[in-house]
């Protein structure tokens, strides 16, 4: 095995002996759980143990102040640095009970949890697994299981195809990630009703977000895609900081890892896959759909107008989607979700609407 990249070193280091420092100042886990996803084999489950003041646990934080999905946290929207001020408590023992199912393990690095549970015995929709660890109270967490049948599914990204950033330039992006607060950023028009249809039409379906954002933003995010009419869903997001490999991660191994992640996990599903033009979505998603046809529906991707487009990236030089996608994966665009459904309307790649005591309940809708 090849030694770790020297970011990585310093950073163990210094969290190492933060957390020594913290804990004997009488500081304690703190749990914050994500949403997750599974089947009738299967439930991932997602969190991260953090440390806070001894009796305090719940109180403080961007994040403390949680409910089961985490997705009406923070109650108030700091500014965004405040998420990235953390410290994580690594190597700590954590125990999921998922229905029948009891599984074991520990946070890493960076204190993140993610553990999957086999024979869980959960029914199809909403459900709750219990996250806990040594020093605080079991804390909830909402995982949506998919019903064996389940034919169809969403993968989305986030910053400009449902959210409006102007920000991948590096100086933009420091601002809006470390000093505006969430609420001051858009939604894009009309991606929300494109999801909410979509969903309505086909029963019992995931919705399931993937960014190359930090797990930090997650509770942002939830509180986010839910004041604006977004279907709640699983968010597959990244750790923050050095790796093991060098000072930053992947954004693009993390996309590809994540879609390659749930064509082994939904093997019966064909994924509508949406992003937009602004970085490397089309060519991500070509990639996959050449790889793996059988499990794409289809490619949706959203126009940037030309001021986004300079925004998102100045230098951009990539090629379009490539001609073998149109041939083999229907790919459709369009600038914003108001015209994306009307193009999906017209061809067909929508279904019909279900009556409203026929549409699954979904946390935030």
């Amino acid at each position: 095995m090849s030694r770790p990249h020297a970011a990585a070193i310093v950073e163990d280091t210094v969290h190492e002996q933060v957390e020594r420092v913290l804990r004997s100042r009488g500081w304690g886990n703190r749990v914050i759980t994500h949403v997750g996803y599974g089947s009738s084999s299967f439930v991932r489950v997602y969190a991260r143990i953090l440390l806070g003041r001894k009796g305090r646990e719940h109180t403080e934080g961007p994040e403390a102040r949680q409910d089961a999905t985490g997705a009406l946290t923070p109650a108030r929207y700091d500014r965004g640095w405040r998420a990235f001020i953390t410290s994580p408590a690594t190597g700590v023992p954590v125990k999921v009970t998922a229905g029948d199912r009891e599984v074991y393990g520990r946070s890493d690095r960076g204190g993140h949890v993610d553990i999957v549970a086999r024979d869980h015995g959960l029914a199809p929709g909403w459900q709750q697994v219990v996250v806990e660890v040594q020093g605080t109270d079991p804390v909830a967490a909402d995982v949506f299981i998919v019903a064996d049948g389940v034919t169809e599914g969403i993968v989305s990204d986030i910053d400009d195809t449902v959210i409006t950033t102007m920000l991948p330039r590096p100086m933009i992006a420091a601002f809006n990630t470390f000093v505006r607060r969430g609420k001051a950023r858009h939604a894009v028009s009309g991606m929300a009703p494109m999801y909410r249809r979509i969903l309505s039409a086909h029963p019992g379906a995931p919705i399931v977000y993937v960014s190359t954002g930090a797990w930090n933003t997650a509770a942002t995010l939830n509180r986010f895609l839910v004041e604006n009419g977004f279907p709640l869903g699983p968010l597959m997001l990244t750790d923050w900081g050095p790796t093991n490999t060098g000072w930053f991660r992947s954004g693009q191994a993390h996309k590809r890892s994540c879609l390659d992640r749930l064509a082994r996990d939904f093997p019966e599903i064909r994924w509508l896959l949406v992003g937009d033009d602004g970085q490397h979505d089309p060519q991500i998603y070509a990639d996959f759909a050449e790889a793996r046809p059988d499990r794409v529906e289809a490619i949706c991707i959203r126009h940037l107008s030309p001021t986004e487009q300079v925004l998102s990236n100045p230098m951009k030089i990539e090629a379009p989607i490539r001609s073998w996608a149109a041939r083999s994966v229907p790919t459709f665009s369009a600038p914003d979700g108001h015209a994306m459904l009307r193009v999906l309307e017209s061809a067909g790649k929508v279904g019909e609407v279900l009556a409203a005591d026929e549409q699954p309940s979904r946390p935030g809708r």
